[in-house]
């Protein structure tokens, strides 16, 4: 059994799909398929189930991808460490950032990094603060960026407090609070809101504000993308809550600061079990001091 073979493996895992497995591995259908059936022959199991259509995974087949991703990520780790002995910096970054991060210009961030780090494989995705603060401490993402209501910092990770934010409205721009200097939550509370979905971090800190002044709202629209969100303002369908900077530039809409409005923290999260030497070197990049 090769690294290749379980790397192939791994991927008609993700794509379901030989010919895209092919591409992604940079190599010809015909041998990877190869390489699939001599594995297959060599554990004397199928590892896919295949039609003219369709591959999916066998019950053997699910068992060996979660072990051979194992296998993957632990020898490109003893990579990046044989390398790092040698002052040179390699391997993957896995970062998790908020939709609705504004402290850290993570795009600036990362071109800084790849310049400084250039064979360090970057890995950004986006997703819920809860979400991506249990797959850091998992060790599945090195660093996050969240935002979360006060009072309820992250656990089980290290965390370095980025800032501490206040929430404004954001309304259509013919809204009647449109023009105003300053609003509270009364103001708002008739008004059908969007929000992020019930449970989430980003969820709560409007919740919460709403149920310490003893208020009721109805959140008629529940999304997980800022852009739609913002795109339902615009409309005229909704009200919602985001930070500033995120909402300030968005065509049809107006930003107006709530008296008694929800407050935020945003935080940078990582893991200090075991960090990756690209791990170590992202947060030694930052403008920030992380301890």
């Amino acid at each position: 059994m090769e690294l290749r073979q379980m790397r192939y493996a791994v991927a008609v895992a993700e794509t379901r799909n030989f010919t895209r497995a092919a591409a992604q591995c940079f190599v010809a259908q015909s041998a990877l398929s190869h390489q699939i059936k001599s594995l297959e022959q060599e554990l004397g199991v199928a590892l896919f189930a295949r039609t003219s259509r369709r591959v999916e995974l066998t019950a053997a087949g699910e068992a060996f991808v979660a072990t051979a991703r194992q296998c993957l990520e632990a020898a490109e780790r003893a990579a990046a460490d044989a390398a790092a002995a040698g002052g040179q910096i390699r391997g993957r970054l896995r970062l998790g950032v908020i939709p609705t991060a504004v402290v850290l210009d993570v795009p600036a961030v990362l071109q800084q990094f790849k310049e400084l780090h250039p064979q360090v494989r970057v890995r950004l995705r986006a997703g819920a603060s809860d979400q991506l603060a249990a797959e850091v401490a998992a060790g599945t993402l090195d660093a996050a960026i969240l935002g979360l209501p006060e009072g309820e910092p992250p656990r089980g990770v290290e965390a370095r407090v980025l800032a501490h934010q206040q929430l404004v409205a954001v309304v259509p721009a013919a809204h009647e609070l449109a023009g105003r200097s300053e609003v509270t939550l009364a103001d708002l509370a008739l008004a059908p809101f969007a929000d992020f979905q019930a449970g989430t971090p980003g969820r709560a800190q409007s919740d919460q504000a709403f149920g310490a002044a003893g208020l009721e709202r109805d959140v008629a629209y529940e999304v997980s993308s800022v852009d739609l969100m913002l795109r339902l303002v615009a409309r005229g369908l909704a009200v919602a809550f985001l930070p500033e900077p995120v909402a300030a530039a968005a065509a049809g809409t107006r930003t107006v600061p709530v008296a008694d409005g929800p407050r935020r923290v945003e935080y940078l999260v990582w893991s200090e079990f075991n960090p990756t030497p690209a791990a170590r070197a992202f947060l030694a990049a930052l403008p920030i001091t992380h301890r």
